[in-house]
Parts: C-alpha cells; structure tokens; sequence
C-alpha cells in the first residue's frame, strides 16, 4: 500500500465522492443488498451490507492508516486500544464495544466497482479476529484493495481538521469530498445531499443542514490555516478551497500556468 504522513489518512476518492459512507447516522438493523449507491460519474458502484456512515469510516481509514506500510493482504496485530488511540477515544468498555460492532460491520461490507478502465468487487475488510484476553486484533486487508490506491486515485484527508468535526457527521463528509477535489466545481444542493447520503427528505431543510455544516467545515479550516469559504446562490454551491501542495502541481500542469495560492470555483 501507499504511505503517508502520520498528520494525514488516506483515502480511496470513490469512498469519499459517493454515499457508501453516509453523512447521517445508520440505523441499527439497515442492510442494504446489491444497492445502487449514489456516487460521482462515471463511476457506478453497488454494496451488499449494513449501511454505514461516518464513524464506520473513522475505524476504517484508521485500520488502512496503521496498514500503510504493510503489503496489502497480509494479516497484521493491532489492538482495540492503538486503533481507539489512533482516533482519539478512550480504551473504555462501551468505546471498545463500538469498535468491535463498526469491524463487523466493515467485515461485512461488499463492494461492486464499475469505472471506465477498471472493476473492482471485493471488502473493506477481509477478515478479523480478536482475543478476548488480551483485546488483540488480528486484520487482514482485501489485496485487491491496492486497485484503488493507484496514482491520483486517493486523498490525503487531513486528519486534525476530521478530528474538529467530529459528531458532525455531515460536515466530515464534505470535508472528505473536497480534500479529494484539487479545483471543486459548482453543484446543486440536491446532488451534493444525494451524494452524501442524507436522509432529509425536506429540500429547506436540506440547504439549512448544508449551510450548517459548511459552516463547521470552514471554522474547522480556518483554525488549522487552510482558509475555505462559500455561498450558495439558486440552488447551486459555489466553494472557495486551499489545494493541497500535490493538488497545486495538478492544477499547474492542468493549466499550464503559474500555481496560486487558492483556486475559485466550486463543489464537485
């Protein structure tokens, strides 16, 4: 697998351009069988498990980060106390039972990937096993998982600014699709609600909770300097963002001119 530094996660772009992990909080017994699931064209992906949300893609992206530097496919031990480390919590009973509930749940969990050039159907986890004992984990990943951690096919979320927003579910979710976009473009309240699994079926309701997390999302960047505005106008999101240091050499060599410090555009 890749590797990346310690202040970073990384992330496949289609887990964070799509509804896979949803932005509200999933329902206990929710499974999902083969469901189309709401993503960025031209990716199609469909999903066999419990519907999951933000906190299953917490102990997720914590697991890949303590695997990075290990070849994928290969079991590996962690335990209940490093991967609850690893995102802030306590070693304690009932954050402990969570964590086990989220791996089963990731253990479960069945992707269908259609994109241009490539498939993909596999896990998020392949496996886990635990000692009761000890509370040491033994994981082993999906290799085929490597497919989506080709070049520019993953993010490096930054992990201080998620940990900021944390019970923000929704704003953790933009937060994850705008890290994977180097220029964001304009899109509708509706799309982007859609795309991050919301379950509001009210449309004032819908940009009241956006505007809401947006505005999360841009204290929580202010305070670690990655300056983020927006406005929403008709309908339509428009965000100003700060590219990430490889995100401004794409645009560089996309635009054939000198980097700057933000780009304006949108969400995309």
């Amino acid at each position: 697998m890749k590797s990346w530094p310690d202040q970073a996660r990384g992330v496949p772009n289609i887990t964070l351009r799509s509804a896979l992990f949803g932005s509200s909080r999933s329902t206990s017994n929710t499974y999902l069988q083969r469901a189309e699931i709401f993503c960025q064209k031209p990716t199609r992906m469909r999903y066999t498990g419990p519907r999951l949300d933000q906190g299953d893609l917490d102990v997720w992206i914590t697991v890949l980060h303590i695997a990075r530097q290990r070849k994928m496919g290969t079991a590996f031990k962690t335990s209940a106390y490093e991967l609850l480390k690893q995102q802030g919590k306590t070693d304690a009973g009932n954050n402990r039972k969570t964590l086990y509930k989220r791996l089963h749940r990731l253990t479960a969990a069945t992707l269908e990937i259609e994109r241009p050039r490539s498939t993909y159907t596999g896990g998020l986890i392949f496996s886990f096993e635990r000692d009761e004992l000890t509370h040491e984990l033994v994981l082993t990943l999906d290799p085929k998982l490597s497919k989506l951690f080709g070049p520019d096919e993953f993010t490096h979320v930054d992990w201080p600014i998620r940990r900021r927003l944390n019970a923000k579910p929704l704003a953790q979710w933009l937060h994850g699709f705008l890290s994977s976009h180097a220029e964001p473009i304009p899109m509708a309240v509706d799309t982007i609600m859609r795309m991050a699994g919301s379950l509001d079926a009210s449309a004032s309701s819908r940009e009241q909770n956006l505007r809401r997390a947006l505005d999360a999302l841009q204290h929580a960047c202010e305070l670690n300097k990655q300056p983020l505005s927006y406005e929403i106008l008709s309908g339509i999101v428009h965000i100003r963002k700060t590219p990430s240091n490889s995100q401004s050499r794409h645009l560089e060599r996309k635009n054939g001119r000198k980097k700057t410090k933000t780009g304006y555009r949108t969400v995309g």
